[in-house]
């Protein structure tokens, strides 16, 4: 408590910023942009984008610093660099802080259509549910796998726009959900082990996560490629083929560097890997089928 009355400004500040998981929630970012613009590009209306964008990104950081509100205990005792364990962050202005985020969500979305506010409270719900108890769960994979698919179907219905291919996205952005969970995971994965946390990642294993998370990566890679080849979703093969080329390398790339018998500091790489094979795969099918 006496750390905490000495705090710094300086100190605030960066608590507040760790708190926001800033790679994490910059990916998050980074993939309703791009979708968003792919949507309606090049008649973009830059004040829904806008608006489009920030909605969910007060939404990811609401859902990032409440999952450090709901760790704080266990955080404490296996994670003490994290800014509440600090004393860098107070547990009640980590709470007010993500409860006034998604006020600003609600704020934002308001000019929106209104089945975009449906999808973010649907993800919002997810997000929350994995906080408050999903994530020790063998459900966090399921929870990844509802919740990324909503991101292109709210960045296209909050644009204005929507199109069979997003359909078909869905269950590609379901597969590569259950990827990024297990990615997600791999880093913590002893110490959610000895916290008698059940994981989906925990109960595959480390050996079984690592086999797991490049599968559901090349499944996604040979459903775009069938999709593409039967002409059921019409997109241009001098896009596909490179960006299908592109992610089985990035697979490769994945195994060559890290897995279950390489150093435990390989895995935060290795999942931000996945995160960027996983927008250029989705990215690229949808610059492939909306050209």
């Amino acid at each position: 408590m006496e750390m905490v009355k000495k705090r710094r400004s300086g100190e605030i500040a960066l608590g507040f910023f760790l708190l926001c998981h800033p790679g994490p929630v910059f990916f998050h970012l980074l993939a309703v942009a791009l979708i968003a613009l792919l949507a309606v590009w090049p008649h973009v209306i830059w004040g829904v984008f806008a608006l489009v964008v920030a909605a969910h990104t007060a939404m990811q950081l609401s859902i990032a610093v409440l999952n450090d509100y709901c760790d704080r205990n266990l955080d404490a005792r296996g994670k003490p660099d994290k800014p509440i364990p600090r004393g860098l962050v107070l547990p009640r202005e980590a709470l007010i802080f993500g409860l006034l985020l998604i006020v600003l969500m609600f704020l934002l979305l308001l000019p929106l259509k209104p089945l975009a506010l449906l999808i973010s409270l649907l993800y919002l719900a997810l997000g929350q549910g994995y906080n408050l108890g999903l994530k020790s769960t063998p459900l966090s994979g399921i929870v990844f796998a509802l919740a990324i698919p909503l991101i292109p179907v709210y960045a296209f219905v909050g644009m204005g726009r929507m199109t069979p291919v997003v359909f078909w996205l869905v269950p590609v952005a379901a597969l590569l959900g259950v990827a990024l969970n297990l990615a997600n995971s791999l880093p913590d994965i002893e110490a959610d082990a000895a916290h008698k946390a059940r994981t989906l990642a925990v109960v595959l294993g480390i050996r079984g996560s690592f086999i797991a998370c490049p599968l559901l990566i090349l499944l996604s890679v040979l459903f775009i490629g069938l999709l593409t080849a039967t002409h059921i979703v019409a997109a241009q093969p001098w896009v596909i083929v490179p960006t299908l080329l592109l992610a089985c390398f990035a697979v490769s790339m994945m195994i060559l560097f890290s897995g279950p018998r390489k150093p435990v500091a390989t895995r935060k790489p290795y999942f931000y890997l996945v995160v960027l094979t996983c927008l250029v795969l989705a990215g690229g099918w949808l610059i492939g089928a909306l050209v």
